[in-house]
């Protein structure tokens, strides 16, 4: 066991999907995985393990904000052997043409945190994703009938934020949509030698104000949550 995770060696998959909500995670768990137990309950973080099409696959709750993930996936990929976490989440949509439900694959995070400056690294390093798995989750993408969409997103250390303008300066790099855990997901990835990929629904849009349900937002995602699964049993 770990400080946060309390599964034995050996209950968690190589492969986990990983909603920001642990109520998400159970969602897909009870709808998705078969034969599902539960192997982690601490600090109310629901972690499972089951079966989807014949294969084994874990999903487990990260929490919100880089601090949290950034917890939770080095616990799985030092202590577990856990080899790729696929993020399954919400975003802001920011970009022009990135419309409500619309679906983001996080093929690179930009980041306004200061985490990466632990790694000591004399310039600036880019968190992306595993190619493998960005090809797997844009192959997995064609059969859904949501708007999917591949590039950039900005992860960020704040919710409510203070600079009104600030997200419209990353607009204008093209960034598609603002979340706040890919970046670090990313980053510990590499520094483990491990995969990461975000999938992330567009849950609301930071200009106009529109957003979903909480309840649609812990529930209602399946076209993200199947092209998740699907990548992690083809990857």
């Amino acid at each position: 066991m770990t400080p946060h995770i309390e599964a034995k060696v050996g209950e968690i998959a190589e492969t986990v999907l990983m909603p920001g909500d642990p109520l998400r995670a159970k969602f897909i768990a009870e709808n998705f995985l078969d034969n599902a137990h539960k192997f982690n309950g601490v600090r109310g973080m629901l972690g499972y393990t089951g079966e989807y099409k014949g294969k084994r696959l874990s999903v487990m709750g990260s929490g919100m904000g880089i601090p949290s993930i950034g917890i939770y996936a080095y616990e799985l990929f030092k202590f577990y052997g856990v080899d790729a976490i696929i993020r399954v989440g919400t975003a802001g949509g920011i970009a022009d043409g990135v419309n409500l439900r619309d679906i983001v694959i996080a093929q690179g995070a930009c980041t306004d945190s200061n985490f990466i400056s632990q790694y000591g690294i004399n310039g600036t390093f880019a968190p992306i994703a595993d190619f493998g798995l960005v090809l797997a989750a844009a192959k997995a993408a064609k059969s859904t009938k949501s708007a999917v969409h591949v590039g950039n997103v900005v992860t960020s250390d704040v919710f409510y934020g203070d600079d009104p303008d600030a997200l419209k300066k990353w607009q204008k790099m093209g960034v598609l949509a603002v979340e706040m855990e890919a970046a670090g997901l990313y980053a510990t990835a590499a520094r483990m030698g491990k995969k990461a990929l975000a999938i992330l629904t567009v849950s609301d849009l930071v200009f106009t104000h529109e957003a979903t349900s909480a309840k649609e937002r812990q529930e209602s995602f399946t076209d993200m949550m199947g092209i998740a699964l699907e990548t992690a049993i083809n990857r």
